[in-house]
């Protein structure tokens, strides 16, 4: 062995039986650790909760670009916390909220589902949405080979609908004549 070399007795995998033991340069191994490590943290997909707010009253158009921005989020993998605030007495009307909440569920279902389905909580009522990795896995798998994955309908882009709320019904009597 060559004299100006530096080299360590260095324990690789001390639960095996037997242990493993290389020779090698100790400051070098310790390097390529650090660098796997830090390729591998690289990679990793942190996944955040995204929260998107919507009122019981919302205009068509808002409704759609909220819409289109969850969807957004759900393709780069992250969860997305759709919250109906309330205000005043309209939380006496939670089926107006709940009907929102299952046209953003119908309009992602292709790929999202639902995580928690929609519950009141105070003055808001909430859903959480998750990325379906099948679903997007099948469709991207569509989408390179060109064709129809077999268990998968194929389906034109559709615009969210309109948020179209009919009145309800008042408590108020009718007028005494």
């Amino acid at each position: 062995m060559a004299r100006g070399l530096e080299l360590d007795l260095v324990e690789i995998a001390p639960m095996a039986s037997p242990p493993v033991c290389k020779i090698l340069d100790y400051g070098k191994y310790r390097y390529e650790l650090a660098q796997k490590d830090k390729e591998s943290r690289r990679k990793a997909m942190t996944i955040a909760i995204k929260e998107m707010k919507y009122r019981p009253k919302i205009g068509g158009g808002d409704f759609e670009t909220k819409t289109r921005k969850v969807g957004e989020f759900l393709s780069e993998g992250h969860k997305v916390k759709i919250t109906i605030m309330f205000r005043g007495r309209e939380v006496a009307h939670p089926e107006l909220g709940k009907r929102i909440l299952d046209r953003i569920a119908e309009y992602h279902a292709g790929t999202a589902k639902v995580e928690a389905m929609p519950k009141l909580d105070g003055k808001n009522m909430v859903m959480v949405l998750a990325p379906d990795k099948r679903l997007q896995a099948e469709k991207k798998k569509e989408d390179d080979e060109g064709h129809v994955a077999p268990d998968v309908e194929r389906s034109e882009t559709v615009s969210p609908p309109s948020p179209v709320l009919e009145p309800v019904a008042s408590p108020v009597a009718a007028p005494i004549t």
